[in-house]
């Protein structure tokens, strides 16, 4: 089996390339980001049917940002069937992939040398990171020096997916496990 994930961005590539391997050790994958939600759309038909080999299966990965989350789901998951694609894994980063990094607040305390955001996650802002808004943002706040694709690949290092609060980020690495459960990955 060959897992092949379509992202919306090179950030996610980066993270999913040092992120997959921890959560599927042996698992070969292959990530293609893309330049935005658009492309993405844009070109998953054409990727879905491109030759791959019969033991291929997908993931398509794209943020919610302030969209309607099952929505986007439903859009990208017809757009996958239509291809000739229905076991396509979609999954949605809500609201972006900054979220999970707040889900493991002790990582991005490690990776970023702050000691102190270890303990935010009792507050009520961080208790659930997929309800934070802009969580790019709300990272830049607490970690100035923050750089998108420097930190996704540390935080792919350091993230915990069992202490992790981002439910998103529960449902891929659910999703990528019962993939690999029964394909005999």
């Amino acid at each position: 089996m060959m897992l092949v994930f379509l992202l919306e961005e090179a950030s996610m590539k980066f993270f999913l390339d040092a992120f997959v391997p921890r959560v599927l050790p042996g698992v070969p994958f292959k990530t293609i980001p893309h330049s935005g939600k658009n492309d993405l759309e844009k070109s998953l038909p054409r990727k879905l049917r491109a030759g791959w080999p019969p033991d291929t299966r997908f993931v398509v990965v794209r943020d919610q940002d302030q969209a309607d989350c099952r929505a986007i789901k439903r859009r990208l998951a017809d757009l996958c069937a239509a291809a000739g694609r229905p076991d396509a894994l979609v999954r949605i980063a809500c609201r972006e992939l900054e979220a999970w990094f707040l889900g493991d607040l002790p990582a991005l305390a490690e990776i970023s040398g702050r000691p102190t955001l270890a303990a935010l996650g009792e507050k009520a802002r961080y208790r659930d990171p997929d309800a934070v808004d802009y969580p790019s943002r709300a990272i830049a706040e607490l970690v100035p020096d923050y750089k998108k694709t420097l930190h996704a690949r540390r935080m792919a290092a350091a993230l915990d997916p069992d202490r992790c609060r981002s439910e998103s980020l529960r449902q891929l690495v659910a999703g990528l496990r019962r993939i690999a459960r029964t394909t005999g990955g």
